[in-house]
């Protein structure tokens, strides 16, 4: 069995990822396309900043643990 660590947010990460309600976020976390796997993919011990006015998720690929990515479009 394998613990995750909790996320680690920047200040303004966390409140942009707190701010979008729960269902939405599983969905975020759980649509990751990886192209190593060549498919959707769930991002894991991920860390969260803002970058540009986005947010950017980066984690590990939970079927193979390569490094992976998720940028949510700032408003």
């Amino acid at each position: 069995m394998t613990i995750e660590s909790l996320p680690t947010f920047t200040k303004p990460a966390r409140q942009r990822w707190e701010s979008i309600p729960a269902d939405i976020r599983q969905r975020l976390l759980s649509n990751v396309r990886y192209g190593q796997c060549r498919r959707e993919t769930t991002i894991t011990n991920f860390s969260g900043t803002i970058k540009g006015g986005d947010l950017l998720l980066v984690g590990k690929c939970a079927e193979c643990h390569g490094d992976v990515a998720r940028v949510i479009e700032g408003s």
